[in-house]
């Protein structure tokens, strides 16, 4: 058995599973109730293999386990374990066939996003092949503190979201109607989606913790990290289209903010001289 072998074979359980209760239950999100957790198996399985006795291996495994319970956390109070779908799906399957969307369904939402659960857990591959040549040092601890601060800023980010949410729904239940529709202040002045930002450079900042361990940037690992930023970027079309379809005021706040790299709004310079 082998550390591939072995990821292999869970990745191909967590498919089939996520397939069949998605047929029994009529809910699509099984596989967003697996993606906080299945990478920190994964990852731990290759420290496993090196017998926990390789540092840079062992920090990769903890890192991706404090992004795992952080992203945990976050899905279980929103509803995610408790039979809450997320809202896109139901939207995307109002617009096929019935039988067009349980094509999406195998080779997209199941298939294909396990398929990057895997890959972009496979810089630990790298670091495991040459787990005995290049000593854990420096540049490791660096890039594990840059990943930790990336947890740190995603956390930040959901937190205000969940704080901005509550708000409204609350104001809703009294018969309120919310001062505002979307989320505006915050890290949310400086990107429309900083809690994207943040976890899509945790995967690059993996990457790189894998690509010290070879020497080089030059790794096919770095495979992961790009498809989960395509995967990001249809995502963030979606989504955006769904808001703005419930909000037409959201096309301003597009016109001024940066959708994911957090930047300075336009007319940040005119709004600091006026004040």
């Amino acid at each position: 058995m082998t550390p591939i072998l072995l990821i292999t074979l869970i990745s191909g359980a967590a498919c089939l599973f996520a397939w069949i209760a998605s047929l029994i239950s009529g809910d699509t999100s099984w596989v967003d109730r697996m993606w906080s957790i299945v990478p920190a198996v994964y990852v731990w399985v290759f420290a496993e293999f090196a017998n926990f006795t390789n540092a840079r291996l062992d920090v990769m495994a903890a890192v991706v386990t404090l992004w795992g319970v952080r992203l945990t956390f976050n899905f279980a109070r929103k509803g995610g374990y408790s039979g809450v779908e997320d809202y896109r799906w139901p939207v995307l399957r109002s617009r096929m066939p019935p039988w067009q969307f349980q094509l999406l369904n195998f080779f997209f939402i199941v298939i294909y996003q396990n398929v990057i659960l895997v890959l972009i857990t496979l810089p630990a591959w790298t670091a495991y092949q040459h787990r005995g040549s290049t000593p854990y040092g420096a540049l490791d601890v660096v890039l594990a503190l840059v990943f930790l601060a990336c947890t740190l800023g995603e956390t930040i980010a959901d937190e205000q979201q969940w704080k901005f949410q509550s708000h409204k729904l609350a104001e809703v239940k009294e018969g309120r109607s919310p001062s505002a529709q979307f989320l505006e202040s915050g890290l949310f002045r400086f990107s429309r989606h900083p809690n994207y930002f943040f976890e899509l450079a945790q995967w690059w900042i993996f990457f790189l913790m894998g690509a010290v361990a070879a020497g080089s940037l030059f790794q096919w690992t770095i495979v992961g990290a790009f498809l989960l930023s395509v995967l990001f970027v249809g995502s963030t079309r979606f989504t955006e289209s769904i808001t703005l379809s419930r909000y037409p005021d959201y096309e301003d706040y597009q016109s001024r903010t940066s959708a994911v790299v957090p930047w300075l709004p336009r007319g940040y310079t005119s709004e600091a001289r006026a004040s």
